[in-house]
């Protein structure tokens, strides 16, 4: 009990020094007006049903043609499942995961096969212009159709679906998204129902490419002349989901349905989620509420992750914590001189404290301890992983009250009657069980390349993390940008600045470094990842250095990567999206 009163004191007093020096800089902290600036686009769009029922019929079949003028960019948006806005609909969440969309320039594309209808499709003549072939009209799709329609490029985006991708929060999201495009004259531009299956390089034999000191040989975006992969856990042979005579499903074909047919598919089943993230916990909700006590929802979970019931851990807001310039000199960033280096690790145990204060007030507010559900790794290392999601609320108290039950599982493997864990000899006897297990983005990057080459290229080394110029740029793929493959807390932004920095380079505002620099550049942060990521660094998390990595972008662009006005501001400040408007 004393223990218990002197922590809960040392907690007191810990908020209350917080509260108050972050009082004092705020008082002392000049208020920053942002103006938003906002361009339009100058053409009369025409009814938003009918843009779209158009670009449906001109989603036809298209002559093949190899072309030396076209650009590509894929962008994921799988990142989003363990986004801080966190989705009240697992399903909204595990649809719009995944996606990949692509930037094609000059030399990229042999052939550009597609799926429409059921048919092959080819990428259309674009001889007479350079444009760039979008795959994908989510988030980062339009974004980077807006991005290179500013810079005099010619877009033309394929989605496989039939309307612009939803996002994992709200369907006033989905409205936004819609609206977005509408206003920026975008869906004239996307092609739906046409489904990319693979790009091809048309240029110099691989041999040559191979001895480049310079991206595409000369260092230009533009040269002189798919289906989302679920991760489904591997099991022991006589053990996988062929030995259960229930029904195993991904959460993918989960999301895929509407609400009605969603919980009629679950009504009256003993159901097994497998998975702790965002769209596991939300699943685990929706099946608590159609079954409840009678047929409780179990969670199977290999590991215990912090989940956030808010954002205002003791009343601090946690972007004072982690979204700000002082936050990141508490951190080994890549590429840091020797002084930032020395200070990081001076500030060290100020690094440990900040974590150790939110991991306090989560245990406390969601009961961890009496679930046994509290982790063993800090809070630190799971944002800098992006793993960090937004717990459903009520989620622990349906767990009190056994409409859920959780169940930690290393290792499982399936029977007749259900899940066997690894140690245990009674099964859990169960009707379904849902695979909330994510996607497996590398591969989904590795299987559009029709070139070998480049598919080893494009994955790198299983010991390494995905090896991108910036997050966005493979050194030995020429003309080729993946948006969205690696993460942040504000995936939203980030996006947004990495379509900037492709449309400057398109628009030859700057050149890169050469292919040994950008492969270095990319080692060192992978050494980052690696450092406070842990297990999780394939995940490509730019999670607690955003800001350091969005001032190498507004280098490379020739902007200040200073955005605050005064000294106090950005130093303590959250940075966010409006901070990197236009001035």
């Amino acid at each position: 009990m004393q223990r218990s009163s002197s922590c809960l004191c040392s907690v007191q007093g810990l908020r209350l020094w917080i509260l108050t020096i972050w009082t004092w800089i705020l008082v002392a902290a000049r208020k920053v007006e942002s103006s938003d600036s906002s361009s339009s686009d100058s053409s009369d769009d025409s009814d938003l049903d009918e843009v779209i029922k158009e670009a449906k019929k001109n989603g036809s079949v298209m002559e093949p043609v190899e072309d030396e003028n076209i650009f590509c960019i894929v962008w994921m948006e799988e990142n989003l499942r363990n986004h801080f806005c966190g989705a009240p609909r697992s399903r909204l969440i595990n649809s719009y995961m995944g996606s990949i969309s692509l930037i094609m320039t000059r030399g990229l594309l042999n052939s550009t096969r597609m799926a429409s209808n059921s048919m092959s499709m080819f990428v259309a003549n674009l001889r007479m212009e350079r444009k760039v072939g979008i795959i994908g009209a989510g988030i980062s799709g339009l974004l980077a159709c807006k991005y290179t329609l500013s810079k005099g490029y010619t877009p033309i985006v394929f989605e496989s679906r039939s309307i612009v991708e939803d996002f994992p929060t709200h369907s006033q999201v989905l409205d936004y998204l819609q609206s977005y495009a509408h206003h920026f004259g975008l869906l004239r531009h996307i092609k739906f129902n046409s489904k990319v299956l693979s790009i091809a390089y048309e240029g110099p034999p691989e041999e040559e490419m191979q001895a480049w000191e310079l991206w595409g040989g000369a260092g230009d975006p533009f040269g002189s002349k798919g289906n989302d992969v679920p991760n489904i856990p591997e099991f022991p042979a006589g053990k996988g989901p062929e030995m259960f005579h229930g029904k195993v499903i991904h959460s993918m074909e989960y999301a895929a349905m509407d609400f009605a047919r969603a919980a009629e598919f679950i009504k009256g089943k003993r159901t097994t989620v497998v998975g702790f993230q965002k769209h596991a916990l939300d699943i685990a909700m929706e099946c608590s509420t159609a079954n409840g006590e009678e047929h409780p929802c179990r969670v199977l979970y290999k590991t215990e992750h912090w989940t956030v019931p808010d954002f205002q851990p003791w009343g601090v807001h946690l972007a004072l914590l982690y979204l700000n310039r002082f936050s990141e000199l508490l951190i080994h960033k890549p590429g840091e001189g020797f002084l930032l280096s020395l200070l990081a690790t001076i500030l060290s145990p100020v690094r440990w404290g900040f974590s150790k204060f939110v991991e306090s007030y989560i245990k406390r507010k969601l009961s961890l301890e009496k679930f046994g559900m509290v982790p063993k790794h800090s809070f630190l290392n799971q944002i800098s992983s992006c793993l960090i999601s937004i717990v459903p609320e009520g989620f622990y108290d349906r767990v009190e009250k056994g409409s859920i039950l959780l169940k930690k599982a290393p290792k499982f493997g399936f029977c007749k009657e259900g899940i066997v864990v690894d140690g245990e000899s009674t099964p859990l006897e169960t009707d379904l069980v849902i695979l909330a297990t994510g996607f497996k983005g590398d591969e989904k990057l590795k299987d559009i390349f029709v070139s070998p080459t480049f598919r080893d290229y494009i994955v790198g080394s299983p010991t390494a993390s995905l090896p991108l110029y910036r997050e966005c740029i493979h050194p030995r793929i020429p003309q080729l940008a993946v948006i969205g493959f690696s993460e942040s807390v504000s995936n939203l932004y980030t996006s947004e600045m990495r379509c900037r920095w492709v449309a400057e380079l398109l628009d030859g505002k700057f050149k890169l470094p050469s292919i040994k620099e950008m492969e270095k550049d990319a080692e060192r942060w992978d050494k980052y990842m690696k450092q406070y990521s842990g297990e999780y660094y394939r995940r490509s998390c730019i999670g607690a250095v955003h800001i350091w990595y969005n001032d190498q972008l507004c280098k490379d662009m020739g902007w200040n990567p200073k955005r605050k006005k005064g000294f106090i501001p950005e130093l303590f400040e959250p940075y966010g999206p409006m901070d990197y408007c236009p001035s």
